[in-house]
């Protein structure tokens, strides 16, 4: 235990002694308002990872739409639908204690991501719900997010997990189904649902 104790790095000066410098070019790309390379990225985005935190606990959520459904109001603000989900709320609650969110903005076969980082805010704002209704419904309430940092994350994690690559796909059967899991998970009882019903029932609520 003593061992396991003493090889926790404790303070950002033993942990930047283990790597070099960061490279300029790494900190000078860094911007403070979207330029025409990160609002073509946004708007080619059909996926995007919302990460928050309320002090105690942290959440990392997924979103996705139509490419450009995260909308871009100027060059520091965003905003993203709230679609439906499960209803648990993690994000939108840590948002409203932090007021603070992290964005990954990811495009199929593009191995290169967009962050951005900065203050956000939960709200029912008739104005702006109108900009990010969808074809199907409008959203209860919306996050616009006031932009602080934005920069275009390298190629490398990408590259190295093969995400986009063909032989990279793997069958769905090569887990249970998701009812399956759920009902291990939570000591159900009957018969769990079949994928092909969830997957249905999903259609109905996108």
């Amino acid at each position: 235990m003593l061992r396991e104790v003493a090889m926790i790095i404790r303070s950002i000066e033993e942990l930047r002694a283990l790597y070099p410098p960061a490279k300029p070019r790494a900190l000078q790309k860094q911007l403070s308002r979207l330029d025409h390379h990160c609002r073509r990225f946004i708007a080619l985005s059909p996926f995007v990872v919302l990460a928050s935190g309320d002090g105690t606990h942290q959440d990392a959520s997924p979103r996705g739409g139509a490419p450009g459904f995260v909308k871009v109001l100027d060059d520091t603000t965003l905003l993203i639908p709230d679609s439906p989900g499960n209803n648990r709320l993690d994000s939108l609650s840590n948002i409203i204690v932090s007021g603070r969110l992290g964005l990954l903005f990811l495009i199929p076969g593009v191995d290169e991501s967009l962050r951005i980082n900065g203050a956000a805010e939960v709200s029912v704002d008739e104005e702006l719900l109108a900009q990010v209704e969808g074809e199907r419904r409008t959203p209860r309430v919306v996050i616009r997010v006031t932009l602080e940092e934005a920069y275009l994350h390298c190629a490398k994690a990408l590259m190295r997990s093969r995400l986009w690559a063909d032989d990279s796909r793997r069958e769905r059967s090569v887990l249970p189904s998701m009812g399956e899991m759920l009902h291990d998970q939570t000591d159900g009882c009957g018969e769990p649902e079949s994928q092909a019903a969830m997957l249905a029932r999903y259609q109905d609520e996108l």
